[in-house]
């Protein structure tokens, strides 16, 4: 006999969760990556994403928490634990399904979260119990219940009427989960702080506005300045350096004004992620100086005017460049520029005038990559017929992907090879950095140098 389900009961709220007095308990798990280039070397930061997870299920779940990347190991035996949860970049995807088969066949519950599981869900739910979609602060309540109901859903997303959970509704992030390993003194000494999530600009080839699409959230200026005291206090000193984990700190202008002018004084120092157009205003930079900036990644992405339209980048006019670098240097502020070459508006001429800018204007540490179309963008569904291979591994942005219309692949990768190590030859180095006292950017240059001379065809393949 069918039962009947009376009206009034449809689409009620659950009723209030009150977690059991056992608690069920997750390992947290960072991977590495299987790519051998500049990839999770050296220092790597802490996983600001994990331990905001980390902080937040510890409310209800006894934790673990184990990063790869610094020389934590993943167990053989994972009987101990009721959930394996475990983040993943496309780069990492590989070694991220190796884990979660093997948790699956031990029984276990594994939840996929992270960039690589939500732009191909369907792919990641074949090795997960669940898939979390975008993060999974904001669909944490009912993940919870349903884990200790065991009713756990293939995906989670937050609802449309609900949407992203605002920033100021999350806890202070705790770090004593990455601390606490005994590989701890491999992390880079600067903290990761999120002060805003999103970024609308909308470039064709960047998962973030497929992710949260034209949101941009903050996080209230005296929640960020009671955190950043709060790590002074744990360091036992004021100068303690930070880098925002921010896709576009500067997004609302209004807000990253409200937020400097807080941390005037404070004593600290730290980088960020900025849209260039930010950069043009000088009393802005002159606030980010006082402020304690040292440091700006820009993505200058090409110094061709046509390339920037090809990846709708409006935030970049390619005719202020050499302005926004004089504003920052003015300030003594460094700028670590990232440079993408494969575009389909590419030539091999590319190569030479993005060295001539990078030379001429002085760009302390640029960073090179190959255009890497990944899962989920406009740009992957454009060029996917013409992909060369489908290996998660090589999404690293070091390696070849596809032909550029413009450029064969042998002259295009002996081009990239030779750009980077003319940039970080001795001759290059001296005259981009002349007149800067010695520091850790001059310690950057150093391992790249080192890092360039190395390059052959062969490893970007």
């Amino acid at each position: 006999m069918s039962s009947v389900i009376a009206p009034e009961t449809i689409g009620l709220p659950r009723k209030p969760f009150v977690a059991p007095t056992k608690r069920k308990k997750w390992l947290l798990i960072q991977p590495k990556s299987n790519t051998p280039l500049m990839v999770d070397s050296g220092k790597v930061s802490m996983p600001l994403n994990l331990m905001m997870v980390a902080t937040m299920a510890n409310t209800h779940f006894d934790i673990d928490f184990l990063d790869e990347r610094i020389g934590d190991t993943v167990p053989q035996d994972l009987s101990e634990y009721d959930i394996v949860a475990i983040t993943s970049r496309t780069l990492n995807a590989s070694r991220t399904y190796a884990i979660a088969d093997r948790a699956l066949a031990q029984g276990k519950k594994v939840i996929l979260g992270g960039v690589h599981p939500t732009m191909l869900p369907e792919e990641a739910s074949q090795h997960a119990t669940t898939v979390i979609f975008g993060e999974i602060e904001s669909i944490y309540d009912e993940l919870t219940q349903d884990i200790y109901e065991n009713t756990l859903k293939p995906v989670y997303r937050p609802e449309p009427n609900a949407g992203w959970k605002p920033l100021n509704e999350m806890p202070r992030t705790d770090f004593r989960f990455a601390r606490s390993s005994k590989h701890a003194r491999n992390y880079s000494e600067r903290l990761p702080l999120l002060a805003t999530k999103g970024c609308p600009v909308g470039c064709n080839f960047c998962c973030t506005p497929r992710i949260y699409g034209k949101t941009f959230r903050i996080r209230e200026s005296d929640q960020m300045i009671d955190e950043i005291k709060a790590h002074q206090n744990f360091a036992g000193k004021r100068d303690v350096r930070f880098s925002f984990m921010d896709d576009n700190i500067c997004f609302k202008p209004a807000y990253a004004n409200e937020l400097f002018n807080a941390m005037v004084d404070l004593g600290v120092h730290w980088n960020a992620n900025i849209s260039m157009n930010f950069l043009e205003k000088r009393e802005f930079v002159e606030l980010a100086a006082a402020a304690g900036c040292e440091m700006f990644n820009v993505g200058f992405e090409s110094v061709d005017p046509e390339t920037i339209k090809y990846v709708h980048k409006g935030s970049n006019r390619v005719s202020h460049y050499e302005d926004v670098v004089a504003n920052v240097h003015k300030q003594g502020i460094a700028i670590q520029g990232y440079f993408i070459f494969g575009f389909d508006t590419d030539t091999n001429r590319s190569f030479q005038h993005t060295f001539d800018f990078i030379m001429k204007n002085r760009i302390e540490f640029p960073v090179f990559t190959i255009a890497t179309p990944f899962p989920g963008t406009p740009w992957f569904e454009e060029v996917k017929p013409r992909l060369t291979h489908f290996d998660w591994d090589k999404y690293d942005t070091f390696h070849y992907m596809y032909e550029p219309a413009k450029m064969e692949r042998e002259q295009f990768l002996k081009n990239f090879i030779k750009v980077q190590r003319a940039v970080y030859s001795w001759p290059g180095i001296m005259k981009r950095m002349a007149g800067r006292k010695f520091d850790w950017v001059w310690l950057v240059n150093l391992a790249m140098h080192n890092f360039t001379q190395r390059l052959t065809v062969d490893m970007l393949m």
